[in-house]
C-alpha cells in the first residue's frame, strides 16, 4: 500500500523525500547570459546578490517585476516534452530551479530556502524577450509553465542542495 501512495504522490509532481534548490541562476543585466553559481546572499525585499532584479538593470516593466523567480523541474520538463528545446542550462531566464514540488504548491504559502524566507508573490508568464534573446520557440515551449515570482521576506544565503520547507500560513 505504501508503495501505491508514494507513486500517485510521485505522479502529481511531489517528492516524497524532499523537495531542493537545484540550481541557482543569476545575470547582471537583462539579454546577458545566466551564470549559474553554488551559492548566492539573497537581499531582504531586494532579491539575488549579483542579479539584475536587485540592481534595477533587467529587462521588464515595473508594474511585473519580480524579486526573485523560480521554476521547477517538472515544469521545464513539460516544456522540453512538448518542443525540441532545451532548458538545462538557464534559458529559462528564471533565478531558482527546483525539484521535488510543482511552484502550484507555492500559492499563497511562505517557505524556506537555506537561511532565506520567502513568499509566493505571482505567475510568471513568458514574454517575447525570451525569444529574441534564447532563440526562437523558447516562450511557447514554457507557455503555462514558466514559473512564478516571489519575495524576499527575509534574507541570507541561499545554495545548491538545500532543501524546501514549505510553511503554512
Amino acid at each position: 500500500m505504501l508503495g501505491f501512495i508514494k507513486s500517485i504522490v510521485q505522479f502529481l509532481g511531489v517528492n516524497v523525500e524532499s523537495a531542493k534548490l537545484t540550481a541557482i541562476f543569476i545575470t547582471e543585466s537583462g539579454g546577458k547570459p545566466m551564470q549559474l553559481v553554488e551559492t548566492v546572499n539573497v537581499i531582504k525585499e531586494g532579491g539575488l546578490e549579483g542579479d539584475r532584479y536587485n540592481s534595477g538593470k533587467g529587462y521588464w516593466h515595473r508594474v511585473e517585476a519580480c524579486q526573485v523567480t523560480l521554476i521547477s523541474e517538472h515544469d521545464l520538463i513539460l516544456a522540453e516534452k512538448g518542443s525540441s528545446l532545451t532548458f538545462r542550462h538557464g534559458e529559462h531566464r528564471r533565478n531558482l530551479v527546483v525539484s521535488g514540488l510543482k511552484t502550484k504548491q507555492l500559492e499563497g504559502k511562505m517557505f524556506r530556502i537555506g537561511e532565506v524566507l520567502f513568499s509566493y508573490d505571482k505567475k510568471r508568464p513568458p514574454c517575447g524577450y525570451l525569444n529574441k534573446i534564447e532563440g526562437k520557440g523558447r516562450a511557447l515551449a514554457l507557455s503555462y509553465n514558466s514559473g512564478v515570482c516571489i519575495k524576499v521576506l527575509q534574507g541570507g544565503r541561499i545554495s545548491i542542495g538545500d532543501d524546501i520547507e514549505i510553511i503554512k500560513k
